[in-house]
């Protein structure tokens, strides 16, 4: 006889009568007791957790690396000057192009010089005339003086002539004082560029009368080579600077010998180069910042005024610093962090101090030891006090490192 206990189990029973009760109740109790260990097993099916996510873990890149106080600044001409017509007359002709590169010295404007030259020579001619009347005036003194020694004149008549000699040499004076006045007058009928440098577009036209009741300003002039970089430096940056000074023992006079690097907001790097020129001797307290200049080569004009740049100024340098990608680094309302993998493979989050960018790679200043295992990748899937599966990974700077 076959009994049926479901779909996976089928109980057989012998047709023999002389056991036959006996087998069939065995077997029904085996059977019943099988079907109370499968259910149990049933009922104790425990969860089994999955493994820890595997992350990117890397030793952080030691190395030295320059410091450098950062700053965002903008250029400024070393000289500009307002090109005026000095003199009164018609604009008789304009000597250059709109944005002309000019030397010292070239001629730029033409004010009618014909009448300062005629002015010009009736001062000279005055002062020939003046040059005579001395002459003569010297003439008569001698005389009456030899004519006074043998008492043959009074003295009364050598005063006069004294005199008359004496408004001579003072006509003299005179007239070369005028006639200097003149050649002044008749240099200022042609503007000239007082430096090297870029001529702006002109502001009168031929014909126009200028300098009529005051200067009238013709165009402008600009040096562009070199150039100034005005930048504020925040307190902060001056105190780590100073104690700089003082630990290698640099004077105020040394610290504008620092070089300074500066680049557009579309080059790569920091491609030009100059000095420290000026730092003010007080701080802003409105701002709190100190006002810094720097000079700057600009021999192919790359740089106008007006340009935003870029500053970077070599403060010192940290033999073992400490790098990581900055996509290592974290932030939340108590600052910048990164996330490190401990001994046993658990995920904690550490606080650190940021510095600058170096090949690619940020420095870390503080909160970071030189074998910890940083998370580089993964940082969505991780959370502190997870454990995690590391994959340590080799940390290389950036293919496109910073100049």
């Amino acid at each position: 006889m076959t009994i049926e206990m479901g779909p996976a189990m089928k109980l057989t029973c012998s047709s023999n009568q002389r056991d036959g009760g006996r087998t069939l109740r065995i077997i029904s109790a085996t059977a019943a007791l099988a079907a109370i260990v499968l259910l149990a097993g049933c009922e104790q099916n425990s969860y089994i957790a999955p493994p820890p996510p595997k992350v990117d873990v890397a030793i952080p890149v030691q190395r030295a690396v320059t410091r450098y106080l950062e700053a965002t600044g903008n250029t400024a001409p070393i000289k500009s000057v307002d090109l005026v017509a000095r003199v009164q007359g018609f604009l008789e002709s304009i000597d250059y192009k709109d944005g002309d590169f000019v030397k010292e010295g070239a001629t730029l404007f033409t004010i009618e010089p014909e009448t300062y030259k005629l002015k010009l020579e009736q001062a000279k001619a005055a002062e020939v005339g003046a040059q005579a009347t001395v002459k003569q005036a010297e003439a008569d003194f001698k005389r009456q003086s030899d004519l006074v020694a043998r008492q043959a004149v009074s003295q009364a008549t050598l005063d006069t002539s004294t005199s008359t000699r004496d408004n001579a040499q003072a006509g003299l004076q005179q007239a070369q004082v005028n006639t200097r006045i003149a050649e002044i007058n008749y240099g200022y009928t042609k503007v000239a560029a007082p430096f090297d440098g870029v001529v702006s577009a002109h502001l009168v036209s031929v014909g126009e009368l200028v300098g009529a009741a005051s200067p009238t300003q013709l165009a402008t002039i600009v040096a562009l080579d070199p150039i100034y970089v005005n930048f504020n430096v925040n307190e902060q940056d001056v105190l780590r600077v100073r104690a700089e000074a003082r630990r290698r023992g640099l004077t105020s006079a040394d610290l504008k010998q620092f070089p300074i690097e500066i680049g557009l907001q579309t080059e790569d790097g920091y491609p030009h180069v100059g000095n420290l020129d000026y730092a003010s001797p007080t701080l802003n307290q409105s701002t709190g910042t100190l006002a810094v200049r720097g000079i700057v080569s600009n021999p192919n004009r790359v740089l106008l005024p007006g340009f935003f740049v870029r500053v970077r100024v070599p403060v010192d340098q940290q033999k073992d610093a400490l790098l990581i990608p900055d996509t290592a680094i974290g932030s939340d309302q108590s600052g910048r962090y990164v996330l490190v993998v401990n001994g046993d493979n658990v995920v904690e989050q550490r606080k650190v101090q940021t510095g600058a960018l170096d090949a690619g790679l940020r420095v870390i200043e503080n909160g970071l030891k030189a074998d910890d295992r940083v998370v580089i990748a993964g940082l969505l899937r991780v959370i502190p006090g997870q454990k995690v599966d590391p994959q340590l990974q080799k940390l290389a700077p950036s293919s496109e490192a910073a100049k």
